[in-house]
């Protein structure tokens, strides 16, 4: 069957958008084709700096021919409707239209529209430039003097359409002076003249002949390997950064690996520093001693070309920029030394945090407070937690920070360590930044720990209390981010900690409900028993975390599953029975009204219940205390086996229907079993 090949072929696209396109080009394109009656086999997307490629196999030649019913108005209807049906189907005359009857409606006009598929090719020309037309860029731009919104000047178009073994069509159309046809070009430099392709196979094949690396994931694995392997022969380890490869990856057609080296007196920086000056600078990996695991003095670098001196120009060159860039890391680490950090903290006085929340200064102040006030609940010294909350802040108006604002709290703790302060007070000023997100470490020192949930408490009160709260999908201040952490820092510490104490806003209390609710999900608990165990004053992270823990093992169980029967059984009938009686019953037992055994045996059983759960929830023992529900199992299976609970005689009806709500209440006070699926 027919494929269609397409190729924008342009100036550099930024390496971050290269990815992005392809697939929304790809989407474009095969959305157009199923909505014209082209379904298709497959399709693949690709980029590289200077091209976005598509190719879509299995397309038939033409369109199916349609038929269409159009419904109108009846018979004998005011001539307006008419007219509005004729314009709507396309008719010029209701004689067109034929009549339908209906048994209950009557007579009424049907338009019917019958189309004949259009080849494929006349559709492709429609499709094509539209998409290019309406492509979603974030920020297009016009170029010279055409029309077209692109985001870099576009150069040509390959777009050709045949069947596979004969010579393909080009689908013809122009986009501002640029027209398509089956001519794309090469590497810019090392093969620029332009090449006549035909399907995608040959097209892959002529574009590496031309030193072009069609697929981003290929030019991925060509550079991490060619790395790892010179590395590898110099016992170096490669740092592995996921984000720097793909952006390279973005950034070269034919990916030349090299490696380069700096003078070995920049090891004294911190080696954070140097990693993210030679990373931000000159997009070059980082290497480790594979004995040692100590940082390298040697970098790896990804030209776009095969250079005739073997690189030495490109590596030379590479190594003055770093060198110069180090050379300014090295200044901004010695200078920030030689000022105390303590002497920084005048200077947040200067810096506006938020409009509404005041200055850095000031947000500093009340980490500290709160700090202080956390610091004993989570086993900490409460003057380590304040002088490393009163230094949190002190690293940013660092000349490090100030050029790399993503070490800020990692330079804080090289220079509290340099300065002579306490190892725990050093690490907090770094960890309480921490965690940043799911993958993130979460601290585990009490100072890191105080400090930490008093930075990300106070974001989030002071945000609530300004009414500036997350919405949809924007979170401009990362609140859920901070939400979770609070969550994080307390469940895998297992602290017991109320959150009652420093969230007055119920609002707020809610939300760290909703956080924890995605958490647990993404754990894997089931939703219906992450709500069973949440109230709306539910403000104990801990005690949610090992309730859900504790429910979904009982449940997991046969005797929490039949028990959970008894339960929703219980429970319909005293829903039906207040309903009508209209009182709520609250469970008072009259143990001479038990008239059978089963009665007494139950009610016998959840007395004792009631004691042993009072005893193992005020221990938070949740596991014990869902053993204990497990084992009302069998005295609940044996009262519904046996009892009819609406006895004819009164006084023993509301007897059963009060041990029925005992049995309930019993059960809530672990959790509210109501809302458990099954």
């Amino acid at each position: 069957m027919p494929e269609l090949l397409l190729e924008l072929f342009s100036e550099e696209i930024p390496a971050r958008l290269q990815r992005r396109a392809a697939e929304d080009l790809k989407k474009a394109v095969t959305n157009a084709l199923v909505e014209s009656g082209l379904v298709y086999e497959s399709a693949g997307a690709f980029a590289t700096p200077r091209r976005l490629a598509l190719t879509v196999t299995g397309l038939p030649a033409s369109s199916p021919d349609s038929r269409e019913e159009r419904k109108g108005p009846k018979v004998g209807a005011p001539q307006q409707a008419i007219d509005g049906f004729l314009r709507a189907a396309g008719l010029d005359s209701i004689d067109e239209a034929k009549i339908e009857s209906d048994p209950k409606k009557g007579d009424f006009y049907v338009a019917v529209t019958e189309k004949k598929g259009a080849p494929a090719i006349e559709i492709l020309k429609d499709i094509l430039p539209k998409t290019v037309k309406s492509f979603p860029w974030g920020k297009p731009m016009r170029w010279s003097t055409g029309r077209l919104e692109w985001v870099r000047p576009l150069r040509a178009i390959t777009a050709t359409f045949g069947p596979e073994g004969e010579e393909p069509e080009i689908v013809p159309f122009a986009l501002d002076e640029v027209a398509s046809s089956n001519v794309t070009y090469g590497h810019r430099f090392m093969a620029p003249d332009a090449i006549k392709v035909r399907r995608f196979d040959d097209y892959v094949q002529a574009l590496e002949k031309a030193k072009v690396v069609l697929d981003i994931d290929r030019r991925k694995q060509i550079i991490k390997a060619d790395a790892e392997q010179l590395a590898f022969a110099q016992g170096l380890e490669l740092i592995t950064d996921e984000g720097l490869l793909e952006e390279v990856a973005g950034l070269v057609e034919w990916p030349v690996v090299m490696m380069g080296s700096f003078d070995q007196s920049f090891l004294n920086v911190p080696e954070e520093a140097i990693i993210a000056t030679i990373r931000a600078n000159q997009k070059c990996f980082c290497l480790r001693d594979a004995a040692t695991g100590k940082l390298a003095n040697k970098f790896i670098l990804t030209a776009n070309l095969i250079a005739q001196d073997d690189g030495k120009t490109i590596i030379a060159g590479n190594e003055r920029v770093i060198r110069a860039r180090l050379s300014d890391a090295k200044f901004f680490y010695e200078s920030d030394l030689d000022t105390p950090l303590a002497d920084n903290l005048p200077s947040l006085a200067n810096v506006v945090f938020h409009a509404k929340l005041g200055t850095q200064a000031e947000r500093v102040a009340r980490i500290e407070a709160l700090a202080a006030e956390i610091a004993p609940l989570v086993g900490a010294d409460v003057d380590d937690a304040r002088r490393a909350a009163k230094l949190s802040k002190a690293d940013l108006p660092t000349g490090m920070v100030g050029e790399f604002p993503e070490l800020q709290g990692l330079m804080g703790r090289y220079y509290a360590l340099a300065q002579g302060e306490k190892p725990q007070v050093a690490a907090a000023i770094e960890d309480h930044y921490k965690p940043l997100g799911p993958s993130d470490r979460v601290p585990t020192d009490p100072v890191s720990i105080a400090v930490a949930l008093a930075d990300k408490l106070d974001i989030l009160t002071g945000f609530w209390a300004i009414d500036e709260k997350p919405t949809g999908s924007k979170d401009p201040y990362a609140l859920r981010r901070a939400a979770l952490g609070v969550i994080r820092l307390i469940a895998d510490n297992k602290l017991r900690l109320q959150l009652g104490q420093f969230v007055t806003d119920k609002d707020l209390l809610s939300f760290f409900h909703d956080r924890l609710k995605v958490s647990l999900r993404g754990a894997g608990a089931r939703h219906d028993l992450v709500d069973a165990v949440i109230s709306e004053e539910s403000d104990d992270i801990l005690q949610i975390v090992s309730r859900v823990t504790a429910l979904s093992s009982l449940l997991a169980a046969d005797d929490g599953t039949a028990l959970l029967a008894g339960y929703k059984r219980a429970a319909n009938i005293l829903s039906a029975e207040e309903k009508k009686d209209a009182t709520t019953y609250a469970g008072d037992i009259d143990r001479a009204k038990l008239a059978t055994s089963e009665e007494q045996v139950l009610s016998t059983a959840i007395d004792l219940a009631r004691t042993d759960l009072e005893t193992r929830l005020k221990s938070d023992d949740y596991a014990g205390a869902v053993s204990v529900l497990a084992g009302l199992r069998t005295p609940v299976d044996a009262f519904f086996e046996k009892v009819l609970v609406n006895d004819s005689d009164p006084a023993i009806r509301v007897n059963r229907l009060n041990l029925l709500a005992r049995l309930r209440d019993t059960m809530h006070s672990v959790a509210d079993f109501g809302k458990v699926a099954g």
